[in-house]
């Protein structure tokens, strides 16, 4: 039953997408060449998922839904989306450090940092601002499709000189109209009182489709919505992270978030632990030819064959128990199953999970799996080539004790090899272009363990004592943000009362000057 109602419900979702697009190609393409680019209008028609995310922004509405897309793909060609680089952009604003794209939070989504001590009011400079947020959220879009982010405002340092309610409206529309669906949260941390005002017109601004999503924070409750090692050292965090320009941060996957040094692919992993257990073994015994390291070479027409043959063997024992992939992206090269996320949870059998890579194409097709954390995963195969029509199931399973995370993520990367003959896979790498390399991200869903039920048998002593003492952590720190927030009111109260206590001394002074005046007026009549 649960089955046939949700058949019901994505055939009325098709049904909404459907009516969108045959609407605004009846009432809004009119003057195509005048009001939207092209280009635009192409990936509204074929995009499922773009046309989906207006409609569900706007509660499945089809007139308001097509007011957006209207205003929001006429903002598109105005501010020229789809040819805005790195270039468009004056030099010194990436310089300045004031927005970047930068590490996760607790919900697995991307965090997207505005500095505002470091903005300034500057009519001469608006427009090139808005290209500058335009082109971050843009670059976002294309590398995580779907993905929603989480803006964080640092008030730290920052007055009432540093609020440009013209540009804050610019960036709330961004979400609200532009891209839908992208908004996850907007935390304002450390705001200072005298700001109270400003934020309740900008709260005004959001609409009722948003305002659940603002959060205000302060540095004791910032942790809430962001661990530590994404928190700069002045919110109570550990990360060290500092933006410099060039080059971009997080330009590539392969470049982590923390310190702008190459991920580890899971290859390179096996390669250190085979180099080290090869080392051992050799100082034990050196008559063993059998444990002598081997050159890292793949070889197309012979390793990557017999590693094939390999997996076929043992296809179905590494696969046992794995969950099948129920989504897939359509890619140029390659169908990749699961479309967005691997599942993992803490029980044994759901460890692993399966990635399905389909070629799709008339020529063999390399393809190679990176991780974010290459410590907590193992990727069998990581590496290999996929010949044309045939699948290859790839098992991503938990290393050891380790546990996986929403933060982290998976590149799958394929590239087409129209003479594949003899070529080594390190070499064919290197040589090919970066232009004629698919990539497809994936990120790591955590499944809610099931929690036991409570009785005197199974909740042992120490399991109490350390939950109570979580609880009991988690009270205090309530306790003292309440602490925190009271004493924040009382010394606004406090100010208050000063300024009010001087005012009225200055009224009795007035009345008494003019008493005086009005005495001495009398005495010279």
């Amino acid at each position: 039953m649960a089955e046939l109602d949700q058949h019901e419900g994505e055939q009325d979702i098709e049904k909404k997408i459907e009516e969108t697009r045959q609407r605004f190609k009846n009432e809004f393409l009119q003057d195509l060449t005048e009001k939207y680019d092209s280009r635009d209008v192409e990936r509204l028609q074929t995009d499922d998922a773009l046309v989906e995310g207006y409609l569900t922004w706007r509660l499945y509405a089809v007139d308001d839904a097509l007011k957006m897309i209207d205003e929001s793909l006429q903002w598109r060609k105005e501010f020229g989306l789809n040819d805005l680089t790195e270039s468009s952009i004056p030099k010194w604003m990436f310089e300045t450090g004031a927005v970047y794209l930068h590490g996760y939070d607790k919900e697995g989504n991307k965090l997207f940092w505005f500095k505002v001590k470091l903005h300034m009011k500057d009519n001469k400079t608006i427009t090139d601002k808005k290209k500058y947020v335009a082109f971050w959220l843009e670059r976002y879009a294309k590398k995580e499709p779907g993905m929603p982010l989480t803006v964080v405002f640092d008030m730290a340092e920052s007055g009432l000189s540093n609020i440009d309610m013209e540009f804050v409206k610019y960036i709330i529309n961004c979400f609200k109209v532009y891209y839908p669906k992208f908004l996850s949260k907007m935390i304002i941390v450390d705001m200072p009182w005298i700001m109270n005002a400003a934020w309740k017109i900008v709260k005004s601004w959001l609409g009722p489709e948003a305002i659940s999503k603002l959060k205000f924070a302060s540095r004791s409750e910032i942790q809430t919505f962001i661990g530590p090692e994404y928190l700069p050292p002045h919110m109570g965090g550990t990360d060290p992270f500092k933006y410099s320009y060039p080059p971009l941060p997080d330009d590539d996957f392969q470049t982590p978030i923390c310190d702008n040094g190459p991920i580890v692919s899971e290859d390179d992993v096996e390669s250190k632990e085979g180099e080290m257990e090869g080392k051992d073994a050799l100082s034990e015994s050196s008559f063993n030819s059998e444990v002598a390291v081997k050159p890292k070479k793949v070889n197309f027409l012979e390793d990557s064959l017999r590693s094939e043959d390999n997996d076929r063997g043992d296809a179905g024992t590494r696969t046992k128990g794995v969950r099948k992939p129920l989504t897939t992206f359509k890619g140029p090269l390659l169908d990749v199953s699961p479309a967005e996320e691997l599942s993992f949870g803490s029980g044994e059998t759901e460890k692993k999970c399966l990635i399905i890579l389909s070629n799709v194409t008339k020529n063999q097709v390399a393809f190679k799996v990176r991780t974010t954390a290459p410590e907590k995963y193992r990727v069998k195969p990581s590496s290999s080539c996929c010949e044309p029509g045939a699948s290859v199931d790839i098992v991503v399973s938990l290393h050891g004790g380790s546990q996986a995370s929403p933060q982290d993520r998976f590149l799958v990367m394929a590239a087409e090899m129209e003479n594949a003959g003899s070529q080594e896979l390190a070499q064919f790498w290197k040589d090919v272009s970066k232009t004629k390399i698919m990539e497809h991200r994936l990120r790591c869903h955590v499944l809610e363990s099931e929690k036991p039920a409570a009785g005197p048998l199974r909740d042992s002593p120490v399991e109490s004592v350390s939950n109570g003492q979580q609880e009991l952590n988690t009270a205090l720190m309530r306790v003292l943000a309440c602490n925190s927030r009271l004493e924040q009111k009382m010394n606004t109260c406090l100010w208050v009362q000063k300024v009010l206590v001087g005012l009225v001394l200055v009224l009795v002074a007035l009345n008494l000057l003019c008493l005086f005046m009005l005495s001495a007026s009398q005495r010279q009549s």
